[in-house]
């Protein structure tokens, strides 16, 4: 649909604490403020985890993604936003419903749909037809675009149960995460299989856990998709990890790597149209039939 890369970026997640590297951003004010810094860098759209600012615990809690949305969109209106939904560590539909409550210039344009549950080398993350299917309805009742999250083909193959019953409305965004212990692994087979199965009229990014974050986002460049990138994946900015990596870094470096491709970044604006999205700037969200 557009030769133009997504740059999805994704500061925090669930995982990283300050014990494990001082570069993660736990608060709001830390969170935007390396939105803030990622924009000038360069991204498309930003994949938002809240946290407990005192005990850093992942939180579902509209008051803080409320905090953070009116910062980043302070600065850049027109930036994408996605809110996380994930089921790792909320198991009730009202607590990962919670941000997509948000209304007016505080509406997330996106909200995460993990397309099944899977596990990771330490923890389950939970996600139930039903609790799919429900996300699925309100993000579609409001007008709240899902950010498909697909860790194997599985997932990819519910995407089109999903549209068979009319949950999901072209067009589609995936993100395709390679490398977890249980799901797909970093390889070019796996990361074949999953793109050529993806349904009509879809955007993808490829997403690398830990080491193969590089790895899966270089490929996905190479090839034409867009890349996820961020702390949220992988802290390390070497696979000898030797260094702790910032989010700027990171970023930093997929433009070193799109520039020797002759890959230029995808605008918000620009993703916005090909998603059929509200143009932001007080408007959110997908456009009304």
């Amino acid at each position: 649909m557009s030769d133009k890369l997504i740059v999805n970026f994704t500061p925090t997640g669930m995982i990283p604490t300050k014990k494990m590297t001082p570069h993660v951003p736990v608060s709001a004010s830390e969170i935007i403020e390396d939105v803030h810094r990622a924009t000038e860098a360069g991204i498309t759209m930003v994949h938002l985890h809240a946290r407990d600012e005192i005990t850093e615990e992942p939180s579902y809690k509209k008051e803080i993604y409320s905090e953070i949305i009116s910062g980043i969109r302070k600065f850049d209106p027109f930036l994408v936003i996605c809110v996380s939904l994930s089921g790792r560590n909320f198991k009730e539909l009202e607590q990962g419903a919670d941000a997509l409550q948000l209304e007016g210039d505080l509406k997330p344009d996106m909200g995460s749909l993990t397309l099944s549950s899977l596990n990771f080398n330490k923890v389950a993350s939970m996600n139930s037809p039903d609790m799919i299917q429900n996300l699925a309805a309100i993000m579609k009742e409001k007008g709240i675009v899902p950010e498909l999250e697909a860790f194997d083909i599985g997932m990819v193959n519910f995407s089109k149960y999903l549209i068979k019953k009319k949950l999901l409305k072209p067009p589609y965004y995936f993100n395709l995460l390679l490398g977890n212990i249980a799901c797909s692994q970093a390889n070019l087979l796996h990361t074949g299989v999953m793109i050529q199965d993806l349904p009509e009229n879809s955007l993808w990014s490829l997403a690398g856990i830990g080491n193969a974050q590089l790895k899966m986002n270089s490929i996905s460049i190479a090839v034409g998709g867009g890349v996820r990138v961020g702390i949220e994946d992988n802290i390390w900015f070497d696979t000898d990890r030797t260094k702790l990596a910032s989010n700027v870094e990171l970023i930093e470096r997929i433009h070193t790597i799109a520039k020797a491709n002759g890959r230029e970044l995808m605008t918000s604006k620009e993703f916005r149209s090909l998603m059929n999205m509200e143009p932001g700037n007080g408007r959110y969200g997908r456009k009304s039939d």
